[in-house]
């Protein structure tokens, strides 16, 4: 189950109560669920929204919701936390059942049917110059995607304005000459609206950059992937382990990997509501971190003459989706995905 699914879940738990009359209120467009912060895998404060228009206590809120939510496909337990909040905890296959919407969806995933909801309070965009224009191509690719259509090469913002001049056009052209494509790209895109860009003065190729860590983690997944079919084999979603024979203990970072590419869609559709591509940057650069150090905590593929295991293609599996999700981040953003650094 991903976060977009748990939402409609938690959605049409409030629309059955309003039905039945167990709650009297204003059906929200939209439930919002991020990460838990400490229990469980996801919470929501719909309930604490909910509380005034029902005239109820938000924990009695919650209580409604958190019985109506119980046994649902994918939700292994929902119980309500402090003043009304409701941490979920998935079932133990949907880790698996997100890689396999990755995979199956390949490059639209996070993009085409994204519902990004009514436009947010943004800042306010940079107006022109080479920053203006690289925002402005940045959003007309993620509103493309949000709204389920392709992007030809060229395509621009409708409210690009100024930022589109001969003027910011050549501003980004001695920028790019200077530092290449992706560094220029990523210079301007990362800060937010109201943060002032600082290009370096040259491009780098070390880890420390948050640019090249991103296409560094994307060509280690795309070399895992690759590994494994030279091996005779190839990724399909399943458990990651651990096996004792392989390694003991848990893997702390194998549930905050599959965490983040499931929020991937939420942060497109995000960009697109507060116009704000550098929220999809940023959630990249978590991907990145979170594959990286996945993968140096873990043996993804056989040593040796180690046969493939079944925790071995779950692990190439989780590899290609981390891949599939740098990927279509990147191609949104405008900067290459190499396969090979």
């Amino acid at each position: 189950m991903t976060p977009a699914e748990l939402s409609r879940t938690v959605l049409r738990s409030v629309r059955g109560a309003v039905a039945e009359r167990v709650l009297s209120v204003v059906v929200p467009e939209r439930v919002v669920v991020r990460p838990a912060p400490h229990s469980g895998d996801y919470a929501s404060n719909v309930a604490l929204q909910l509380a005034a228009g029902a005239g109820l206590p938000a924990r009695e809120v919650a209580e409604v919701l958190c019985k109506r939510l119980a046994g649902c496909a994918g939700i292994a337990r929902v119980e309500v936390a402090g003043p009304g909040f409701l941490n979920f905890t998935l079932g133990d296959g949907a880790p698996a059942e997100l890689v396999r919407t990755v995979l199956a969806q390949g490059p639209r995933y996070g993009t085409g049917g994204a519902r990004p909801g009514r436009p947010g309070a943004a800042t306010a965009p940079p107006s022109g110059g080479a920053r203006g224009l690289a925002v402005a191509e940045a959003l007309a690719r993620i509103d493309a995607a949000v709204a389920d259509r392709g992007t030809r090469p060229g395509d621009v913002a409708p409210d690009a304005g100024a930022a589109s001049s001969d003027g910011a056009r050549a501003e980004l052209a001695r920028l790019v000459a200077r530092l290449g494509e992706d560094e220029a790209r990523w210079a301007l895109l990362r800060p937010a609206a109201h943060d002032p860009v600082r290009p370096p003065e040259r491009p780098t190729q070390r880890e420390e950059d948050p640019r090249f860590r991103v296409q560094y983690a994307y060509a280690r997944a795309q070399a895992a992937v690759r590994n494994a079919r030279e091996l005779g084999f190839t990724g399909a979603p399943g458990d990651t382990g651990p096996e004792s024979h392989i390694e003991t203990g848990p893997d702390p970072d194998t549930h905050a990997l599959h965490l983040l590419l499931a929020d991937f869609p939420d942060a497109v559709a995000a960009a697109a509501r507060y116009r704000a591509p550098d929220r999809v940057l940023r959630h990249l650069e978590a991907v990145a971190d979170a594959y990286l150090r996945w993968q140096d905590g873990c043996r993804v593929l056989p040593v040796g003459e180690e046969k493939p295991l079944a925790v071995h293609r779950a692990r190439v599996a989780l590899a290609e989706a981390s891949g599939t999700v740098l990927a279509n981040g990147l191609r949104l953003l405008g900067v290459s995905a190499p396969v090979r650094l």
